[in-house]
Order: structure tokens, then C-alpha cells, then sequence
């Protein structure tokens, strides 16, 4: 055979990719890469725990070699960065890797994430988003497995078999009762002579592994899977971004001068710069602002989550498409909290949106950010529709 699962899947968590999920969550590339090597662990020890129930593995093989996945997968594999960063929420890309993590996780997900977020150092808000993006990744791996062993569902399994006495070497014997069904629960230890012929690198993720899931073994003793606070936020989001969705028209699509076709709404902020842009009339100015609409952050932080990706990619294609425009962007808070605390976030987020659009292709010499904080409300602060109109991203032409 060619490598094993691990070393495949490992293939797909370089630095490149590191690199530019860090830019685009606002952390630096070491913690992102412990992330994403802890969550990849932690879903292959997870889908050892599954070989046993034909079912899901069956499901699992269907994902990695079916008409209607392969294509998503086959773009992941000939560019991860570019498929992993500018996927959206609702890209078939994402959408297969949510499957993946409830086959292999179910209600144990929540303490996944938290087990993640604490070994990281992110917190689990990220830790969500980043297992997200981690999950078609590893599907990504093991898709390459498949093609380079031309391995069936049963030769999958088998393989996932051989592998597990690795990981579960150093896993904590109270862990082990928690997956059931965990393959070669009686082995004891690694033998010697594997251990010393084990890579380098394996070493480090069996580790991983093994910490997260101990931490996943104490997180899920009377715990609930999921925080009350983290559901009602996410509640909360989704309210609030689909009263946005609702003002922003049709989408409809429209050719760039370089050819390339957008999908975008009739009243969103593409549509604006793009009429700004071709209307000889209008000048570049310092009041002419248009909203971003669809970008959305970690409540309180500056950490983007991955359904703004659809429309940072847009104003990257629309910048790549105009390449003598220049753009600033600016950050506004509402005037809830302290005021000093309030320009910070606002600058910080400006700056995550511009390091976002730099990791998407566009030279930083474009661009800049500034942070408001509660200047200039478009909204009434004294009822929460006003607030929620202040908490915005905005962007000025300032060369055309």
C-alpha cells in the first residue's frame, strides 16, 4: 500500500493552509495548526470508534467517492487553501463536512469543539468554525487513500483497523468505554519496535489525540453537549442575519471586465461598488460609503465566521477585476460598553475583513482599515434594530 490514512490526511494541514485559515480568524498560524492537527485526530479517532457499524461507513464511503460529492472533494484536493478559504457556510464543501462530524460525533460534538478550543487555545467558538473547515480536510485525506489504494469500503475499515493501535496506545483506558465499538480495545501498548519506527510527526498527533480525547472524557460528565450561552448566541445570528437577507433583493448574476460571473443581490454592497465603479459620474469622495451586509463575527470579537466568506470572495473577485481601485475600510460599533474597548474592537475587525481580502489575492498596498468605534451611528442606539445597524463593516473607494 501507498501511505497510511494519517499520513494522507496530514498532507492536507501544511502551513499554507494554516496560514491563511490564521489570517482569515484573526490567530496566529501555531495555534491554528494545533487546531487543526487536535481536530483531525480527534476525527480519525472518531471514525475508528465508527468502523464497527457498517452503516456509517457506509455512508462515510458514499461521501468520499459519490457522483454528487466528488466533485467538491476533487477541487479540495488540487487546491485546499483556495477551497478551504473561499468556501462559504453553505458550499457543498461545508455542507459535507457537517455531515461528517455528526456521523462520527453525534451529540458529542459540543464537547468536541470545547475539548478543541481549550488544547488550541482559541476558545470553542472557534474551535467550531475551525473543525468546520477541518472536517473536509480530512475527508479530503481520506478520499486520497481510496484513489491511491483503490481501496473499497471493507479495505477502508481494514485500514482504519491497522491504524487504530496507534492512536489508541496512548489513549486513557476511562476514554475507551465512551467510544463504543473502538477496535482492539484488549491491545495494552505499542510495541516497542513500532514506537521507534513510528514517523516523527505521528508521535505529535497521537499526543494530540490523546488530550483531547481525555479532555472530551471529563468535558462530557455532566455536561450538556451544548452551552446555553453559545445556543442562544448562535439563535441570535441566525435571526439576525436572516431579517438582513431579507432587504437585500434578488440575486441575480453579472459579468466582471475580466470575465468572471457573480451570483449577488440586487441591493447588496457588491452591486453598489460595482455601479459605483462603472458610473464615470462618480467621484471618489470621503463620505461615500457602502455597508458590507453579510459579514458576521464571533459576538464580541473580531474573529470572522465562515459565512462571511461568500462576500469577502466577491469583493476580492470585483478588486481583482479593477485593478487600479483602492478601498478603505472602516469598523463601527454601537455605543453599548466602554467606549475605548468599543474603538478597539471596531479597528480590530476592519483589519481581520482587509487581512481576509489580502489572504484572497489582494496586495495590501490596496487597502487600508481604520476603526470608528461609536462614530457615526446609521442607526438609533436606544432600540436594538439601531444597535444592530451601528455593528457594521464599511468600505470606501478611494482610488478608481
Amino acid at each position: 500500500m501507498s501511505s497510511s490514512i494519517l499520513e494522507n490526511v496530514m498532507s492536507f494541514l501544511g502551513p499554507q493552509v494554516s496560514g491563511a485559515l490564521a489570517s482569515q480568524m484573526g490567530e496566529s498560524s501555531d495555534t491554528v495548526q494545533r487546531g487543526l492537527e487536535g481536530g483531525a485526530a480527534a476525527m480519525l479517532s472518531g471514525l475508528v470508534a465508527k468502523s464497527g457499524e457498517p452503516g456509517v461507513m457506509n455512508q462515510i464511503f458514499e461521501m468520499l467517492t459519490g457522483p454528487q460529492t466528488s466533485g467538491a472533494i476533487s477541487g479540495l484536493i488540487a487546491n485546499p487553501v483556495s477551497a478551504i478559504t473561499g468556501a462559504g457556510a453553505a458550499s457543498p464543501l461545508m455542507d459535507l463536512g457537517s455531515k461528517f462530524l455528526s456521523l462520527i460525533f453525534g451529540t458529542r460534538m459540543g464537547a468536541v469543539t470545547d475539548a478543541i478550543g481549550q488544547y488550541s487555545g482559541m476558545g470553542a467558538g472557534k474551535a467550531g468554525s475551525l473543525l468546520t473547515m477541518a472536517a473536509p480536510l480530512v475527508l479530503g485525506g481520506l478520499s486520497k487513500f481510496i484513489s491511491s489504494n483503490h481501496a473499497s469500503p471493507a479495505a477502508l475499515v481494514g485500514a482504519l483497523e491497522d491504524e487504530a493501535p496507534r492512536l489508541q496506545g496512548l489513549l486513557p483506558a476511562g476514554f475507551r468505554s465512551l467510544l463504543s465499538g473502538l477496535p482492539g480495545t484488549s491491545v495494552a501498548a505499542l510495541p516497542e519496535q513500532a514506537a521507534k519506527t513510528t514517523s516523527k510527526w505521528l508521535w505529535p498527533v497521537v499526543l494530540l489525540a490523546a488530550l483531547l480525547l481525555l479532555g472530551l472524557w471529563f468535558s462530557n460528565r455532566g455536561k450538556e453537549p451544548v452551552k446555553e450561552g453559545m445556543q442562544s448566541t448562535a439563535d441570535a445570528t441566525s435571526s439576525a442575519a436572516s431579517s438582513a437577507m431579507a432587504s437585500l433583493g434578488n440575486f441575480f448574476k453579472t459579468s466582471l471586465p475580466n470575465g468572471v460571473e457573480l451570483n449577488i443581490p440586487e441591493f447588496g454592497v457588491e452591486n453598489k461598488l460595482i455601479s459605483f465603479l462603472k458610473d464615470d459620474s462618480k467621484q471618489v469622495d470621503s463620505t461615500t460609503w457602502f455597508n458590507f451586509d453579510r459579514l458576521t463575527f464571533d459576538t464580541g470579537k473580531a474573529t470572522l465566521q465562515p459565512t462571511s466568506q461568500e462576500q469577502l470572495n466577491n469583493i476580492a473577485e470585483i478588486l481583482k477585476a479593477y485593478p487600479k481601485v483602492n478601498l478603505k475600510l472602516g469598523g463601527y460599533t454601537d455605543n453599548t460598553g466602554d467606549a475605548s474597548a468599543n474603538m478597539a474592537l471596531s479597528a480590530a475587525r476592519a483589519k481581520n475583513v482587509m487581512d481576509a481580502l489580502v489572504a484572497k489575492g489582494i496586495d495590501a498596498s490596496r487597502l487600508e482599515s481604520e476603526g470608528y468605534g461609536d462614530q457615526y451611528p446609521v442607526g438609533d442606539n436606544s432600540t436594538e434594530e439601531g444597535r444592530q445597524a451601528n455593528r457594521r463593516i464599511a468600505l470606501r473607494v478611494t482610488q478608481k
